[in-house]
């Protein structure tokens, strides 16, 4: 953290209030007889300018010059000229002076409503203040008491009373950081899956709620629309009745088998997949049987999906294959295979059954990719 402040400045003085003439009367003539400048923040334009004629009966020895955000560009950067060359020395003003020019001579602000603002925002509007070695003074007004005498802070909510006491407190050069983080005290952090989260991820969780943007993100940008009675993702089931796993043996962090078989779910290509074996050949070594029959697994699922297979099961004398709801592949297609291939049958308007002698698991995974290839062709 930079917490050394430039040679010479001094804290800003820093007071809550109720609404008072007096009170605002005082604060505004010693910045005035001292040849300074001074701020009167109010942040509703459509009363800003009844709250001039207010000003300027209380303050008749002020030049008060008026700016907010809805004044044409032109006026307002006059009005900001003339109030840095000392031409007028009172700004009534929103919190369009959040952010801008440095005024080394204005050194006094009255935040007129300061109950309204967030402690990031007060501490920031303070900040127009005390740009030079001059004494600077910040003054936040709230409503009045609801009874005589009583503590202003009083007639304020919970969370706007710890907002004034924290900014009141926290008046030291360097502060910042730490307003920052009783401003995270007092307003929570959120959550990203909590019941206080924006948004319905908690009911969906993270990882699905990423791959649904993922998707309407992908087809806004190729200009499709979006179906939202199709599935997210074809996960084809895949069974070849063999052991299709990374045994213990191979990798025997738990936590890093998970990551592997997750990254491996959402390899979308047969280049992923490759890249995927070569890392595992790299890291673990020689890939056991089990650790290829996944991989081979995984190969499938991926030459599955463009033809809308939705499940495969092969055994040693039959292959399955069964299609999701209106797949992409044209009956014709089917049609014609059948005829070329006597043991190709259909099994019911969705299953086609290839009928082979397939007693080992790589043949089976043979067997299989080459039908999805054909279907593809």
């Amino acid at each position: 953290m930079i917490a050394t402040a430039p040679q010479k400045r001094l804290a800003i003085k820093t007071f809550v209030s109720r609404w008072s003439d007096g009170v605002v009367r005082e604060a505004m003539l010693r910045e005035l007889r001292r040849g300074g400048q001074a701020y009167f923040l109010h942040n509703e334009v459509d009363t800003i300018e009844p709250m001039r004629e207010r000003i300027a009966r209380l303050l008749p020895e002020a030049r008060i010059a008026v700016a907010h955000g809805q004044m044409r560009e032109r006026d307002l950067e006059r009005v900001m000229r003339d109030f840095y060359a000392q031409r007028s020395n009172l700004l009534l003003c929103s919190t369009i002076i959040e952010t801008g020019i440095d005024v080394p001579t204005a050194n006094t602000i009255v935040i007129h409503r300061a109950d309204k603002f967030g402690l990031a925002q007060l501490h920031q509007l303070r900040g127009r203040v005390g740009r030079s070695h001059h004494q600077a003074y910040a003054y936040l007004l709230v409503p009045e008491a609801a009874e005589p005498g009583a503590d202003p802070l009083d007639a304020l909510t919970p969370a706007a009373r710890k907002r004034l006491e924290a900014i009141q407190m926290m008046e030291e050069l360097g502060s910042g950081f730490y307003l920052a983080m009783h401003d995270l005290e007092i307003r929570g952090a959120g959550e990203v899956l909590g019941e206080s989260q924006s948004g319905e991820i908690q009911e969906i969780g993270f990882d699905l709620y990423a791959r649904m943007l993922e998707r309407a993100v992908n087809a806004l940008k190729s200009g499709r629309a979006i179906d939202l009675d199709q599935p997210l993702d074809l996960s084809t089931e895949v069974n070849l009745h063999a052991p299709a796993l990374l045994p213990d043996s191979y990798c025997g962090d738990v936590h890093e088998r998970l990551s592997l078989y997750k990254r491996l779910a959402n390899c979308d290509g047969r280049e992923a997949l490759d890249a995927m074996r070569e890392e595992l050949v790299d890291r673990f070594g020689e890939l056991p049987e089990a650790a290829r029959a996944l991989l081979d697994a995984h190969l499938l699922r991926i030459l599955a999906r463009p033809v809308g297979v939705s499940r495969i099961d092969v055994t040693h004398e039959l292959l399955r294959l069964q299609f999701q709801k209106d797949p992409p592949i044209e009956p014709r297609r089917i049609v014609d295979l059948m005829q070329r291939q006597r043991n190709l049958r259909l099994a019911g308007p969705d299953r086609l059954h290839l009928e082979a002698k397939l007693p080992s698991w790589p043949e089976r995974v043979r067997a299989a990719r080459d039908l999805l290839l054909q279907l593809a062709a």
